[in-house]
């Protein structure tokens, strides 16, 4: 099994940035990815980006494609996500996750096996 618990979340300003983290512990081995996504109320959970351990390899989602910058800390088993240029519509609960195996870069909730507990954001108009 896996655990992993966000962290960083709070409330900003529109146009601020905010940087959350996420750390991994039990069987990291099996983690090759980790990805976050995000859940606005009355809405579906949405894919915001993910990370190769290996190669560091990264891809994300269109609506936060150049303001977000995911990265990780192999040593530590801990994923980032700085966020940039924050919006109002960019608030939600932020959750982080791993697959049960594989390293793609994966970016449906399914292909998820673990997740984190949330960690809220809310961005200030």
């Amino acid at each position: 099994q896996v655990q992993l618990v966000e962290s960083g979340g709070g409330l900003v300003q529109a146009g601020g940035s905010l940087k959350l983290s996420c750390a991994a512990s039990g069987r990291t081995s099996s983690i090759y990815s980790m990805g976050w996504f995000r859940q606005a109320p009355g809405k579906e959970r949405e894919f915001v980006a993910a990370i190769s351990w290996s190669i560091g390899k990264t891809y994300y989602g269109d609506s936060v494609k150049g303001r977000f910058t995911i990265s990780r800390d192999n040593a530590n088993k801990r994923v980032s996500l700085q966020m940039s240029a924050l919006k109002p519509e960019d608030t939600a609960v932020y959750y982080c996750a791993a697959p049960a195996s594989g390293g793609m870069l994966y970016t449906y909730e399914y292909e998820y096996a673990y997740w984190g507990q949330g960690t809220q954001v809310t961005v200030s108009s």
